[in-house]
C-alpha cells in the first residue's frame, strides 16, 4: 500500500518530472482534462502532452484530500500552486493512481481547473 506521504511525493514528482518521468508514470490507458489546448487527452497523448510542460522550481499542495476506494486504486484532490521564474500557475486538481504491481504505481486520470 502507498501511504499518504509517498503518495503527496510521488504527485509532486510528476510536477517535476524530466519527459521520462512522464512516459513512465503516465497509464498508457490515462484521461486528461488539462487547462490548456487541446484540454481533453487521453492514451499515449496524455504523456505527450504533458511533457512540455515547464519543470516548476516549486510546487506547493494544500487541501490535500486522499480516498482509497478499493485495493489498487488512489483517488486524490488537491490545489496547487507552481512557480518558475516569473510564471504562476494556481489550480485545483486530482488524479486517480491504479497499482499495476507491487509498488508499480501509474496515472489513470488527472484533472485540472485553473483557479
Amino acid at each position: 500500500m502507498m501511504d499518504d506521504k509517498r503518495v503527496w511525493e510521488f504527485e509532486r514528482s510528476l510536477w517535476e518530472a524530466s519527459e521520462e518521468r512522464y512516459h513512465s508514470r503516465v497509464d498508457d490507458e490515462c484521461v486528461m482534462a488539462l487547462s490548456h489546448a487541446p484540454h481533453l487527452v487521453a492514451g499515449s497523448d496524455a504523456a505527450d502532452t504533458v511533457s512540455g510542460t515547464p519543470k516548476w522550481e516549486t510546487v506547493t499542495f494544500s487541501d490535500e484530500v486522499i480516498k482509497r476506494p478499493q485495493e489498487g486504486l488512489i483517488v486524490i484532490g488537491y490545489k496547487v500552486e507552481a512557480v518558475k521564474d516569473e510564471t504562476r500557475f494556481h489550480a485545483t486538481c486530482t488524479s486517480v493512481y491504479r497499482r499495476r504491481a507491487h509498488e508499480d504505481w501509474t496515472v489513470v486520470q488527472h484533472s485540472q481547473v485553473v483557479i
